[in-house]
């Protein structure tokens, strides 16, 4: 099966979601399936994935993400959406978001980092050396993974399946370590509190349950809750990092009904400013 760059289904509400660090949108198909269901849901693979043409580069710097992303509307003919950031995605939506507001008429972070975060010495390892320390990145992160598996899929014969199909859909879209870790190196060269204190769409700061997200804690992602005007939050029980994928119907609802009741006026961005498109 050929692997597209960006892709595009489902009818309604335009929703842009933005992959995490591993960079390729096919991980979080269950999501976007959900989604597509719901509204026009739109995502892609992030800069320096095959076939995006989009480098990844000091020069080009971490502003090559929201040009990426320019050229993203651009190519499906949409002019202001509800923009999802997972994640490392998290990041990418907040500049985007305050460097174009008046492109995003609603912004959901999801499991973002917070915008002060920094590496650990494991991420630093990690970072040096990526393709070196590739196998204990996946150990690691199955074994911090495991217990927000277990809580949001109890039955083993759904767990089973679930594994089988995100195994699969890693294999035919493998991760590019080096990739991970040069997003990460430009990322940390940026000052996204500043990002946060200019947005003005209506945000929605979506986690999982507090003890379950073992990759990005809950409470660093909620710190946007302090620094985005107006932000409001919102929790997936039973999930941590990966509900999109372990949950992605309740997900999707989430996701999708603040995106409508923001187009229909019932959330309020920041304060003098339009609530959503043709507002």
């Amino acid at each position: 099966m050929k692997q597209l760059p960006m892709i595009a289904v489902g009818e309604g509400t335009p929703l842009v979601m933005v992959p995490g660090i591993q960079g390729r949108w096919e991980w979080q198909r269950p999501a976007l399936d959900a989604l597509s269901r719901r509204c026009r849901a739109v995502t892609y693979s992030l800069c320096g994935e095959p076939g995006t043409g989009c480098r990844l580069s000091v020069k080009d710097g971490f502003d090559a993400h929201v040009r990426q992303l320019d050229h993203v509307l651009e190519r499906f003919g949409l002019d202001r959406v509800a923009l999802c950031g997972v994640s490392y995605g998290g990041w990418v939506s907040v500049r985007y978001a305050a460097c174009r507001p008046e492109r995003v008429s609603s912004l959901i972070l999801v499991s973002a980092p917070a915008p002060r975060f920094r590496p650990d010495a494991r991420h630093m390892r990690y970072m040096r050396a990526p393709w070196l320390f590739m196998p204990a990145f996946f150990v690691s992160s199955r074994a911090r993974l495991r217990p927000e598996v277990l809580t949001a899929l109890p039955d083993p014969v759904e767990r089973r399946r679930l594994t089988r199909q995100q195994l699969a859909e890693m294999g035919r879209s493998p991760l590019s370590p080096s990739a991970m870790a040069k997003r990460m190196r430009l990322a940390m060269k940026e000052d996204f509190v500043a990002d946060c204190g200019r947005i003005t769409a209506p945000t929605l700061v979506l986690t999982g349950e507090s003890g379950l997200d073992r990759i990005v804690p809950a409470e660093s992602t909620r710190e946007y809750l302090r620094l985005i005007p107006h932000a409001v939050h919102a929790e997936l029980p039973q999930t941590g990092h990966i509900g999109l994928i372990t949950k992605p119907e309740a997900w999707a609802d989430i996701v999708v009904g603040f995106a409508e009741r923001v187009a229909a006026g019932e959330v309020a961005g920041r304060p003098g400013e339009p609530m959503a498109a043709g507002a």
